[in-house]
């Protein structure tokens, strides 16, 4: 189903849509926002200077470091009172990052997570079950209005106490799921532990998962738990930029569809800043063309896709990006070689006779990086045969997807740690010396 006209516009309709609203956004951006207004001085920018949709590139960049430099509200266009909102990240490495919400945002970050969960098949009849955590993150709130603006009952269980969340979703009926896809795998863990099949004793049909990189191993992995028959989209947002929302993959599963009504695309160079044309692999740069509170332009989400602007066989007009690749900071240099994490989750899930759980850890030996992969057996097995071949698999096909030879530890089952938010998979431990 497809929520709003926007989305089927053509290309030139989408287009100056996007040019209107950017002006009014370069304009209210230098006049209210300080150290906006400074970094376009230091470029020797006016708002008079940005007449077209390709003067973009002329203006800096903005990245997570301005946020936290001017914590909490420096970056607000807005004066405090007329917030309806407030959200903040962890913080977990310093200051976190504050977002805002005035009336007007409010509607607008509805309006298009109502889009992105449409299009990843909800409707009014779902029984929606949000196992995002509630409070200073955005993504369960953001997913809760969205669902219950196109009319779906909504069961805001959170996160943890998975037993009764299958309680839940077996007693409620859940039809649609909204979870990391690696607590996904987990609840369906949790119900084959309590004597319940995924596939048959739950309604499951539909994953929304987000706040994670959703790779087509993984997705595949999703299947094999809850069925061939449940429709797993991707859905990508941050909170800098609005929480969810930004973009979602539909039916077909052919990348994801921005609202370009609300944001505009980069893709850039992460090193030179330079953009890049459409179909190159690269960081993403989004501008917010629409929102009050925190209009943020060309900020680098740090995040490695790429844009297509062909018509979707579901007829949405709007640009799609590609699922992520990784992050250009989660990127690990191991012996000069740039290895993704998202490279070593494809071998194991690969691999038959393992688990979707696996932990990274990069060491350094003398003036050397060691690398191992600690890999979680599916089942228990006391064959070394058995054990053999599953290391020596592993070992080989890291070998050659990455060119570099890896320590590979094979562990019994549900022994590795499980989340209930984003899944941390990586130790590096260089930095620790």
């Amino acid at each position: 189903m497809i929520w709003a006209k926007e989305e089927t516009l053509p290309r030139e309709e989408i287009e100056k849509i996007q040019l209107d609203r950017f002006l009014e956004t370069v304009n209210r951006v230098y006049e209210k926002v300080e150290p906006y207004r400074r970094k376009m001085d230091e470029m020797g920018i006016k708002p008079e200077d940005i007449k077209s949709l390709k003067d973009l590139s002329k203006l800096p960049f903005v990245t997570k470091q301005d946020l936290r430099d001017n914590y909490p509200f420096g970056l607000f266009a807005v004066p405090k009172e007329k917030l309806l909102r407030i959200h903040a990240s962890s913080g977990t490495t310093g200051k976190p990052t504050v977002v805002g919400y005035t009336e007007g945002d409010m509607d607008v970050w509805t309006e298009c997570v109502s889009r992105i969960a449409c299009a990843g098949g909800a409707t009014e009849k779902d029984v929606a079950q949000i196992c995002f955590g509630y409070g200073m993150f955005t993504g369960a709130l953001g997913l809760h209005y969205g669902l219950e603006n196109i009319g779906a009952t909504i069961v805001p269980s959170s996160t943890g106490n998975s037993e009764k969340q299958i309680m839940y979703m077996k007693d409620f009926g859940t039809s649609l799921l909204v979870a990391t896809p690696s607590y996904a795998l987990r609840l369906a863990e949790v119900a084959r532990e309590m004597g319940l099949d995924p596939k048959k004793d739950l309604n499951v049909k539909i994953g929304l998962v987000g706040s994670e990189l959703l790779t087509d191993a993984m997705r595949d992995e999703m299947h094999k738990y809850w069925g061939q028959d449940m429709l797993v989209t991707s859905n990508y947002g941050m909170s800098e930029l609005m929480g969810p929302g930004v973009s979602g993959e539909c039916e077909y599963l052919d990348g994801m569809h921005i609202n370009e009504d609300f944001f505009i695309p980069e893709i850039i160079n992460p090193e030179t800043g330079e953009v890049l044309p459409e179909g190159e692999w690269g960081e993403l740069v989004i501008t917010c063309i629409k929102k009050e509170a925190l209009p943020l332009i060309r900020y680098r989400t740090k995040d490695i896709t790429k844009l297509t602007y062909e018509k979707c066989k579901c007829g949405r007009t709007t640009c799609r990006m590609a699922n992520l690749s990784g992050r250009s900071d989660d990127m690990l240099k191991i012996r000069g070689v740039n290895v993704f994490p998202s490279q070593i989750e494809e071998v194991v899930l690969s691999v038959e006779g393992l688990g979707p759980h696996y932990e990274i850890i990069v060491e350094r030996e003398g003036y050397s990086d060691k690398l191992t992969v600690k890999v979680e057996l599916a089942r228990a097995t006391d064959s070394f045969t058995e054990l053999t071949r599953i290391e020596k698999s592993v070992k080989s096909k890291l070998k050659i997807m990455l060119g570099l030879d890896a320590k590979i530890l094979l562990e019994s089952p549900n022994t590795l740690a499980r989340f209930e938010g984003k899944a941390k998979r990586v130790r590096d431990l260089r930095k620790e010396k």
